[in-house]
């Protein structure tokens, strides 16, 4: 899954919490939360949000005067966790002017060190695991009462599939929706089979249920959600490795990924559907004649390769090769013509050498990605690369490497974005641009950013945009009219 900037989580209301489009009264309770990480985690604090809500908490935008402080964590990088670190050291200040406030610490960081990170951070005083929010009421009264509130517990069952997330820090116009939880996919590298658990997967009835209450309110835009979605299997509970031993009826009535998309696409023509993150062992052709025959399922894919060579992949458990990874890329270019796709990349992983890094190198060059997220490797405590596997690239030559990949990453988005100079785009308006405030920002089916004078259009509104302009990440236009296209 994509990595993301931290984010404060901010009320959606000023003191009132809308919960499926009812509300509840104002608390003289307060809690402050932060996120870090992927897509998944700030899906993740929402849910928190709306226990914490019929707790009597009011989310808050002011950490100072907060009566609780969450930080929900992300562990696939190390850098994400020194950047946690760093901001106990912020709420141990806040802390000391306001004694009676109290800390916790939320998601796979807080899973993969359980108690010791009572014993390493002082100011913590809860620590909880993905699976295990819907405690958070008990843990805060062990709290209360002087004790150790520790839940790190992994479920083969909770999906939150019952709770009605709370949209905090949100634009009304676009919202995650998570479909599964967990991976079964055991990549060397990752830590998150270790930190969220099996793949389970969410009843479609409460997903389609959470996709119609957002467009009751007006939302625009969903993003299913998970782990590996196109792993997505519903056939009653359980989970994924289990569905062998499903009756016939349960396995002739089964739901997946390409099923679900069609069901949510149909129930919504008029709301944009995208999905996040795919793995390309899992992906299907099915998935893809799903996506070309609904034209309001977005033409873009976020496809994780990691890396291009074949002994690298391997290394890495990716259980695909580098040719199946281009012949995947063939069908999309085939049946999405039109289609972006995006990838994940790591520089330097164990043993890799320079015509690993060549490799990698020379399929960008093939699938000319439209962006992507590029890292150095970091060694991941408890994963099998880090008990088999000497890390030994040194820190230079991955930075060379990355820069690199880098480089090459920027050519082709800028090729990429160089594409749509003198076409019309649709474009869903989102907020308004950071460059001016007489500009608008959204994006086009294929995600790519479109930033346009305001006019008198509005956040939410369709637009049709010709571009006349473009950098290597965002594409610069005037407003033509309303769009009757999504």
């Amino acid at each position: 899954m994509e990595e993301s900037l931290s984010k404060k989580i901010t009320p959606e209301t000023d003191g009132v919490v809308i919960e499926n489009g009812h509300t509840t009264k104002n608390s003289d309770k307060s809690v402050y939360i932060e996120s870090y990480g992927c897509q998944m985690n700030f899906s993740d604090s929402e849910v928190v949000a709306s226990i914490l809500a019929k707790e009597g908490y009011e989310t808050t935008s002011k950490m100072d005067t907060a009566d609780l402080i969450l930080v929900n964590t992300c562990s696939i990088r190390e850098k994400a966790e020194l950047t946690v670190r760093k901001r106990l050291e912020k709420f141990n200040a806040v802390k000391k002017i306001n004694p009676n406030m109290k800390v916790g610490v939320l998601g796979c960081m807080a899973e993969r060190l359980k108690h010791k990170f009572l014993e390493e951070e002082k100011i913590v005083d809860m620590v909880v695991g993905p699976d295990a929010y819907k405690d958070l009421p008990n843990l805060l009264n062990e709290v209360d009462e002087g004790r150790d509130a520790v839940n790190v517990i992994l479920s083969k069952e909770e999906t939150y599939g019952d709770i009605a997330p709370i949209r905090i820090d949100s634009n009304g116009v676009s919202a995650f929706v998570s479909i599964t939880r967990g991976c079964d996919n055991m990549c060397t590298f990752c830590v998150v089979p270790f930190t969220r658990g099996r793949e389970r997967s969410r009843d479609p009835k409460s997903i389609l249920q959470e996709i119609n209450d957002l467009a009751e309110r007006g939302f625009k835009e969903v993003t299913l959600l998970g782990q590996n979605v196109d792993s997505y299997l519903w056939y009653g509970g359980g989970l994924k490795k289990d569905f062998s031993k499903a009756t016939p009826l349960q396995q002739k009535t089964a739901v997946d990924f390409s099923q679900l998309l069609a069901m949510a696409a149909e129930a919504h023509p008029r709301m944009r559907f995208r999905f996040s993150t795919s793995n390309p062992q899992d992906m299907t052709v099915d998935v893809l004649h799903t996506m070309a025959k609904y034209p309001n399922i977005c033409n873009y894919i976020h496809l994780p390769v990691q890396s291009g060579s074949d002994r690298i992949l391997k290394k890495m458990n990716r259980l695909h090769t580098r040719q199946e990874y281009f012949d995947l890329i063939d069908n999309i270019r085939k049946i999405i013509p039109d289609c972006a796709i995006s990838q994940d990349m790591i520089a330097g992983f164990p043993t890799e050498t320079e015509e690993d890094h060549q490799d990698t190198l020379s399929l960008m060059d093939y699938v000319k990605y439209d962006f992507g997220f590029m890292f150095a490797y970091s060694e991941r405590p408890g994963t099998l690369a880090e008990r088999k596997m000497e890390d030994d690239v040194t820190a230079d030559v991955k930075k060379r490497r990355l820069n690199e990949i880098i480089a090459k990453q920027q050519e082709h988005s800028r090729y990429r974005t160089e594409a749509f100079l003198g076409k019309t785009v649709c474009v869903l308006i989102e907020k308004a641009s950071k460059r001016s405030d007489d500009f608008w920002s959204g994006r086009t089916t294929q995600n790519t950013v479109v930033v346009f004078p305001k006019e008198d259009y509005k956040v939410g509104d369709y637009v049709d945009v010709k571009i006349e302009d473009c950098t290597s990440a965002t594409l610069l236009g005037t407003a033509v009219g309303s769009s009757e296209s999504i």
